[in-house]
């Protein structure tokens, strides 16, 4: 704590103390600044040289997206201080080309961008025809939907907020003053995995009310993995899971 403190209020304090600063990862294993960009130089740089530092501030509410990341070999930051929003906004003034990003800003290709494109089973109409099934069906103007073609082992729809979206909204609560993005509501990407068997029975149900509970499933199932199912939609939630079995 007082490391951090220290780096974000004097330049001088951060030459002397920046080899000593510890970063602690999910598995709970510390390194310095240096040994972990070495670490993960490899593997976490994207296709403009940019090296990517994943991190989670819940490892509990966002395992599914930790899971992931490290199904790809990807390593994860745990940064879960109140001041961690400010500390990593000063990092990334200070350390050329290295950006953080949260395990749930995005997909997990778009995370760390490498410039590969994976291979859709459904055309482009249907990617097309799936988008707007998803917008009818959930008719949430705050909510942006798309589709992308990814590995039939990720989840078939996951909720993100963007970083930047996500880090301001946050050091707006930390300050407790009001600002443009404090003020902003919250808007979700929904993304929709063209890849996955399940999207695919979404497309051949031929009943529209079928077609129309799938897709409120999935997505409230999405909305589960992040803890912001509840109330009433989580009642409703459990009923239908409940007919289902």
């Amino acid at each position: 704590m007082f490391i951090k403190y220290g780096i974000l209020s004097d330049e001088k304090f951060w030459e002397k103390a920046k080899n000593f600063v510890l970063l602690k990862n999910t598995e709970g294993t510390y390194t310095t600044l240096d040994e972990y960009r070495e670490k993960i130089q490899a593997n976490q740089t994207d296709k403009n040289g940019t090296l990517v530092m994943l991190y989670t501030s819940d490892r509990k509410q966002q395992h599914s997206y930790i899971e992931s990341a490290t199904r790809r070999g990807y390593d994860v930051l745990l940064m879960d201080n109140v001041i961690d929003a400010h500390f990593i906004n000063a990092l990334e003034q200070k350390l050329e080309k290295v950006h953080f990003q949260r395990v749930d800003a995005d997909s997990i290709d778009k995370l760390i961008d490498k410039g590969l494109n994976n291979e859709s089973v459904l055309s482009e109409a249907d990617q097309t025809k799936l988008k707007e099934v998803f917008e009818q069906v959930l008719d949430n103007k705050m909510l942006n939907v798309s589709v992308e073609a990814q590995p039939t082992d990720e989840l078939p729809v996951t909720i993100t907020m963007p970083e930047f979206m996500r880090r301001m909204k946050d050091m707006a609560a930390l300050s407790g003053e009001q600002s443009f993005y404090g003020n902003l509501p919250a808007t979700y990407n929904v993304v929709v995995n063209a890849n996955h068997p399940l999207i695919n029975k979404i497309l051949t149900e031929s009943d529209t009310d079928a077609q129309k509970s799938l897709v409120k499933q999935l997505y409230d199932l999405a909305l589960l993995s992040q803890n912001m199912l509840t109330g009433a939609e989580l009642t409703a939630f459990v009923r239908r899971t409940v007919e289902k079995l």
